[in-house]
């Protein structure tokens, strides 16, 4: 195995379990790497979609638990039902608007200049937002009702855009719709379960024809390290937001975003 390849898929899985849970965008992240280094995975996007797939393991595992609970407790418990129907009714508009602009979005939007830009309005929008956060009426995902619900996936169906981020629309509509900074980010990680596999399963169906398992090696090191710093980081994540808010993220997203438009400028 080339070690110069070894290492750029390693650093890709770690920035893909850095980056997945919190407001800064993992897909716009892996857009601008594999521009920079020039890196030549496997074909057909295996190694992008299975190293999605260790974060989502990570969550599974942490969170497993508490969902095996609530499966459990569906025929009895109106919390627990809640809880279901709130994480299906934030799924829905992302997985209707993913089946039908899938192809067209990945070919306009998915390059440097796009994310660039979308992490640096994104960023502006989560400070301005974090001014001006209205008083919080929601302390707990079971708390959640099926409308707003849906609002919250209609807010996180925008980031089908590259670099908008996926939980960083999700975390601002849901603080806009008065979910306390806990109850918005662990909503986040749990609504990206579903997302993150029907994303995934989109991806291979579109790609089936020209998916290979050539290069095992890098997609195994690049889902090893994806799925154990997204261990550290969703552990780590919730405390770091009761603390800190979500105001270090924005300013991370305008930095990294400003840096590489001038990055682009200058080829």
């Amino acid at each position: 195995m080339d070690p110069t390849a070894a290492f750029q898929a390693a650093l890709l899985g770690i920035v893909e379990g850095l980056t997945e849970f919190i407001p800064v965008s993992s897909t716009g992240h892996l857009i601008l790497l594999v521009d920079l280094l020039g890196f030549a995975g496997p074909p057909g996007k295996s190694f992008e979609i299975v190293i999605q797939l260790g974060a989502i393991l990570a969550v599974l595992l942490l969170y497993f638990a508490r969902l095996w609970g609530v499966l459990v407790r569906l025929p009895t418990d109106p919390g627990a039902r809640r809880f279901a129907g709130a994480i299906i009714a934030a799924f829905l508009p992302a997985a209707v608007l993913g089946v039908t602009l899938h192809d067209l979005i990945t070919r306009a939007l998915f390059n440097p200049w796009v994310v660039s830009v979308a992490l640096i309005l994104g960023g502006i929008a989560i400070l301005a937002i974090e001014r001006a956060l209205p008083e919080a009426e929601v302390d707990a995902v079971e708390k959640i009702g099926i409308r707003r619900a849906l609002l919250i996936g209609c807010a996180q169906a925008l980031a089908m855009v590259p670099g908008v981020s996926r939980s960083g629309a999700t975390i601002i509509g849901s603080l806009l719709l008065r979910l306390d900074r806990r109850t918005a980010a662990e909503f986040s990680f749990f609504l990206a379960i579903p997302t993150m596999l029907g994303a995934t399963t989109v991806s291979l169906y579109k790609n089936w024809s020209l998916l290979s398992w050539q290069g095992s090696g890098l997609i195994a090191i690049g889902f090893a390290c994806a799925f154990l710093v997204a261990l550290v980081v969703v552990r780590a994540v919730i405390g770091f937001i009761s603390r800190h808010g979500f105001a270090p993220f924005a300013w991370y997203r305008i930095g990294i975003g400003a840096l590489m438009l001038v990055v682009l400028a200058l080829r």
